[in-house]
């Protein structure tokens, strides 16, 4: 099993950023995708879920109208599009599966380092 994460950098404020979740070694479309975010001295904080078929999408309330969570079933793809990236949206930032109704991670990834500065 096996989730890629791609797409940080360093932007500045205001800036975007496309993350892109490669996911292999599971059934993909079987499984609850969410974005998760640790900063610096902090614990992990989860930023968005989107269910099995792509119908729903959940996000916590500091990135809402900024990032858009999506998936493509076919690929084994998931992608997070943040826009209007803030400081307080730097971390490093996790993709992670969890079967339906489930509330623990199946499967993680290793990260990719989202850095918003001027």
């Amino acid at each position: 099993v096996q989730l890629v994460e791609s797409g940080g950098g360093m932007v500045q404020p205001g800036g975007s950023l496309r993350l892109s979740c490669a996911a292999s070694g599971f059934t993909f479309s079987s499984y609850d995708m969410d974005w998760v975010r640790q900063a610096p001295g902090k614990g992990p904080e989860w930023v968005s879920t989107i269910t099995t078929g792509g119908g729903n999408t959940y996000y916590i309330e500091s990135v809402k109208g900024r990032f858009t969570i999506s998936r493509d079933n076919a690929k084994n793809t998931l992608s997070l599009q943040m826009n209007s990236l803030k400081p307080e949206d730097t971390a490093l930032y996790y993709c992670a599966a969890k079967k339906p109704g489930q509330y623990e991670y199946d499967y993680w990834g290793q990260g990719t380092q989202v850095t918003v500065s001027s």
